[in-house]
């Protein structure tokens, strides 16, 4: 046989655990043909040397639905390995969209997830219902782009701005239904919802998925139960699960499996991914498909106080994040203001939305990047710690500083996935998919794109918290298998050819640095990687050496029963 492409003398890391081994890998019109020791013709051949050989990574959470209209790689996903995406999360799509009411739409997105507004403007909404979005997006994709119909834009859809109002009436649940059956029709691959009582608009309200009882969500999940097909996604799903088994409960009533957000360690929440393991290890043994995601990132973000969302849901705090500049400086230096913050943030005399900051957050944000020479000593110091040296209240000491610096001041904030420990745990619990890169959204705090590179690089080569078998089987199969991707995530022939060549020896993320790339002048964070050699998309070649080929060959992930309808 005469091969499209024949990738020689690799470590084959076959998605499945189980043991690898040298070999070479053959694609043919799209698909794997053979893995072994191969001597076939090829158009192309590519020796890799050595270097692992594993089928493409999925990115099972991500915000690129804007971001994907103008960039068809969704970097920098594109650059650790990832050969598909999912978005749509945390019910926050871009379609269904009325015409007239996309830059509204979008506001939801813009807060929740951080990307400026001035970049999703420039977007042209050429579609309404969700299977337009999704045709058209596959006519020009780089990666593999998998999607969820997002909650708040069905009910803002078929509610409007009673959408942040009021429970939806019988008649506009039916509607909903149908919008949501649409979309399953045309390929989505499952309904995304959120529990995250931390998700606000711009206007310091609500999302729209947030003011549905659970009638509403139930009758929308039970959509995908009567059409066989489809996941369920949830932001602020672990609250939700340790309060009554709402996870648990979606995926038993439904049959679909419920992937939500998150497994992991926290100053906010100590010891709380013990119990939340147990609860998982019952619902599993019950036979209910409702795994957590967790992410291999010490999640930090990087803030200035002109540009902030730390502190949003706080009563006194959060309008202020929303107000211009002068008016934030002239908060800021206000005492009375300052003795509200002090009461509710120090004191703690007030419980904030969606549990967003540890309660000692003083301990676990420090200075980065002082602005005036004579403030070069406080860098790298927590603000506990800026306290305690000059002598001032937290709330004092902390926002005499940012008043100083004009807003200026750059800060850091690290609370989650800090213990070694715990993470070891985290990190190898097979009732929870490992992702939650975030991809697409928070673009000026911090990427988070390389949960793939960081894995393999600091958690399995240099803490040695699992095999490189186990970690591929992770980054692919797991993902696969949950999103019902069933012709992806390993390497076996038949199967289609998503393939990720990189070095064990050298994989891992790089250091973050602001690039202005985006539409509009926008700025945001890029992590660029290490050790990934190349990315074979559809069996054709998206990425060498962390340079694209030009090609695009990504296509929209549909679910099961859509391909079975339509071959």
């Amino acid at each position: 046989m005469a091969y499209d492409v024949l990738i020689k003398n690799g470590r084959v890391v076959d998605g499945s655990g189980m043991a690898s081994f040298h070999g070479d890998v053959a694609v043919k019109d799209g698909k794997i043909a053979e893995i072994g020791k191969l001597s076939g013709a090829a158009d192309t051949v590519v020796d890799v040397g050595g270097q692992a050989i594993a089928p493409g990574f999925i990115d099972n959470h991500c915000h690129y639905d804007a971001q994907v209209t103008w960039d068809p790689l969704c970097s920098f996903s594109c650059d650790h390995g990832a050969t598909s995406v999912v978005i749509g999360n945390c019910s926050l799509s871009l379609a269904p969209v009325r015409r007239g009411k996309a830059e509204r739409m979008a506001e939801f997105l813009s807060y929740v997830e951080a990307i400026p507004m001035e970049v999703l403007n420039t977007i042209k909404v050429d579609w309404e219902t969700f299977p337009q979005y999704m045709d058209k997006l596959d006519r020009h994709l780089g990666v593999n782009v998998g999607a969820l119909i997002g909650h708040t834009a069905v009910r803002y859809y078929v509610m409007g701005d009673a959408c942040q109002k009021r429970t939806a009436t019988d008649a506009e649940l039916k509607e909903m239904q149908e919008v949501v059956r649409d979309g399953i029709e045309g390929g989505a691959l499952g309904l995304s919802v959120s529990r995250n009582r931390g998700h606000y608009d711009p206007q310091g309200v609500h999302i729209p998925a947030l003011w549905a009882d659970e009638k509403e969500i139930f009758a929308l999940a039970d959509v995908l139960r009567d059409m066989g097909t489809g996941i369920i996604q949830s932001g602020g799903g672990r609250d939700a699960e340790m309060k009554d088994g709402l996870m648990a409960r979606l995926s038993e009533a439904t049959g679909r499996p419920v992937v939500y957000n998150n497994l992991g360690q926290s100053v906010r929440r100590p010891g709380e991914w013990k119990k939340h393991m147990d609860r998982v290890d019952e619902t599993s043994r019950q036979g209910i498909r409702a795994y957590p995601l967790a992410s291999p990132n010490t999640t930090t973000q990087t803030f200035t106080m002109a540009n902030t969302q730390v502190f949003r849901g706080a009563p006194t705090w959060h309008p202020i994040l929303l107000a211009s500049d002068a008016e934030k400086l002239r908060a800021y230096a206000d005492p009375a203001v300052r003795a509200k913050l002090h009461e509710e943030m120090v004191d703690w005399k007030v419980e904030i939305p969606g549990n967003t900051i540890a309660r000692e957050w003083y301990n676990y944000i420090w200075v980065e990047e002082p602005q005036l020479d004579k403030n070069k000593w406080m860098q790298g110091k927590t603000l506990s710690q800026l306290a305690t040296a000059q002598g001032k209240g937290i709330i004092d000491a902390f926002l005499d500083l940012v008043v100083e610096e004009g807003l200026k001041t750059v800060f850091v904030q690290a609370e989650n996935n800090i213990d070694l420990d715990a993470m070891r745990e985290i990190l190898n619990y097979p009732n929870a998919l490992i992702g939650l890169s975030d991809g697409g959204a928070h673009v000026q705090y911090h990427g988070g794109y390389g949960f793939s590179t960081r894995l393999l690089g600091e958690w399995v080569r240099e803490k040695q918290v699992m095999s490189l078998e186990n970690a591929v089987r992770r980054l692919t199969f797991d993902s696969a298998s949950t999103f019902g991707l069933y012709d992806r995530g390993l390497l076996r022939p038949g199967m289609i050819a998503d393939i990720t060549v990189f070095d064990p020896d050298t994989v891992k993320p790089l250091p973050e640095f602001i690039v202005h790339d985006f539409p509009a002048g926008g700025w945001r964070f890029k992590e660029p990687a290490a050790g990934i050699y190349a990315t074979f998309v559809n069996g054709r070649m998206l990425m060498k050496e962390g340079a694209h080929t030009g090609n695009l060959p990504g296509r929209v992930l549909r679910n099961s029963r859509y391909q079975a309808a339509h071959g």
